[in-house]
């Protein structure tokens, strides 16, 4: 029951918590005024006080988050900007719009997307798959559901779909305007899909093909053929990770397009506003679901066209250390090693924090890989003047392992060995120790015995 009933409700509850009797008129002097013996009014329940001060306090709390969000334009009240299409299939509500070559979604231009290699897209996104795709003919799905739920019970009632044409860019819209209608809605995705060489959404590997390909099973629609499929959601996880704001669409539409919605519907109210168009709602209110969709396919084709080429440049000046960061782990786990190195030294020269020192150790693996161990000391040395707290133990035991099996320098080796012992449990850390005792003092006697030479130096 929501705050508002309940105060009404409490407000005729009287002492006991029994419905309280109907409060008689006060008698009326001979001049029509009440009488001085009237009694005084009663105190208010505290229980009806107390919900009054949680509904002012409700109230503001929204009132501020309105603020913060923008003020939505209200929609003018009409048909929702669909238009029936009679197809082989049955009739199909679409809604449709091109957008020119030179259309830019925040910072970013739509076309470049149509400019990605499809080697580097198999690599930023860890699959060897892509690498042979046609990028041009890629088609960008998201759509609007009755529920976040998924299973039989909810339903896509709004598929976005786009793709280029040249290198403009169409969005089509299909509308499913009743229930229970959605076979040449599905059928239409289908003869699109049949044209595409894959598809891209976010999220789409686990919400939006899974709960599509069971809407054609329930509606008895032959599923097509599956696409290969790139979802950027995995891709912006890898490489935006270090931002710590999340890999929400919004938040990475502001930060790395420079793009800020004005008015978007909130994506909790989406399938609300679907049942009241149902229930007979005049369409004005679906208007901006089908404007927050578009916006989304936009942000697809934008992202994707500013992932590759920021992934193609390894590191330009003015990029922000911790996508730069972001990067290299994504190439590293790629195997390409030459564009990991070149990211993750970028990342070190921009950052003298936590992220330049993860960096500066990211580093130093690169440059052991390639059999360099003086050069992975200098970048551990670097990394380990500028840690913090928790982050020097594990620099301090890849000193310990570089020197002791890379340089074969065993007092520094345990130097380090001894300072690392947070990154190590305590049993191989007690047995690191212990080799290392046993390594110097063997190499201590061999020293004395067969050229009377002093033992080597000790790190203190």
């Amino acid at each position: 029951m929501d705050l508002k009933r309940k105060l009404a409700r409490l407000g005729g509850i009287g002492p006991g918590g029994k419905p309280g009797a109907k409060s008689s008129p006060a008698p009326e002097t001979p001049e029509g005024g009440a009488s001085a013996a009237a009694e005084p009014q009663k105190e208010q329940d505290p229980r009806v006080v107390a919900l009054r001060r949680m509904l002012g306090d409700w109230a503001e709390r929204q009132g501020a988050a309105v603020a913060r969000r923008g003020s939505s334009p209200v929609p003018h009240p009409g048909p929702l900007p669909v238009e029936p299409r009679t197809t082989p299939h049955g009739v199909v509500h679409v809604a449709e719009r091109v957008l020119p070559p030179d259309h830019h979604h925040g910072n970013a231009p739509l076309a470049e997307a149509l400019d990605v290699e499809s080697p580097l897209v198999a690599s930023l996104a860890l699959q060897p798959g892509l690498a042979g795709v046609d990028f041009r003919r890629m088609l960008f799905l998201d759509t609007e559901t009755t529920g976040l739920a998924g299973g039989t019970g909810t339903v896509p009632f709004l598929v976005g779909l786009a793709w280029f044409e040249g290198r403009s860019l169409r969005v089509h819209q299909l509308f499913l305007s009743r229930l229970g209608e959605e076979a040449p809605m599905l059928r239409m995705l289908a003869e699109r899909m049949a044209e595409s060489s894959c598809l891209v959404t976010f999220n789409g590997k686990s919400f939006d093909w899974p709960l599509l390909r069971t809407r054609f099973v329930l509606n008895r629609v032959s599923p097509p053929a599956e696409l290969p499929h790139l979802d950027l959601l995995h891709c912006a996880r890898r490489v935006f990770k270090y931002r710590g704001a999340g890999t929400r669409l919004v938040h990475l539409e502001e930060q790395v397009l420079g793009y800020r919605r004005v008015g978007d519907v909130e994506g909790a109210l989406i399938p609300d506003l679907y049942f009241r168009f149902l229930r007979g709602a005049d369409g004005s209110a679906l208007t901006p679901v089908l404007e927050h969709n578009a916006n989304d396919l936009l942000l697809l084709a934008a992202l994707l066209g500013v992932l590759v080429r920021r992934f193609r440049a390894s590191g330009a000046e003015g990029e922000d250390p911790r996508d730069l960061l972001g990067f290299a782990g994504v190439a590293l786990r790629a195997r390409d090693y030459e564009r990991a190195h070149a990211f993750a030294r970028a990342a070190a020269a921009g950052d003298a924090g936590a992220v330049g020192v993860e960096a500066l150790a990211l580093a130093s693996r690169l440059s052991r890989r390639v059999g360099d161990d003086r050069t992975a000391v200098a970048n551990l040395q670097r990394a380990l003047a500028s840690a913090r707290g928790d982050q020097a133990a594990p620099l301090h035991l890849a000193l310990a392992k570089l020197y002791e099996h890379g340089l074969k320098d065993l007092p520094h080796a345990l130097h380090h060995a001894r300072l690392s012992a947070p990154a190590e449990s305590s049993d191989a850390l007690r047995r690191r120790i212990e080799r290392l005792e046993r390594k110097l003092s063997r190499v201590s006697r061999e020293y004395t015995l067969d050229f009377g030479a002093p033992p080597p130096r000790t790190v203190p």
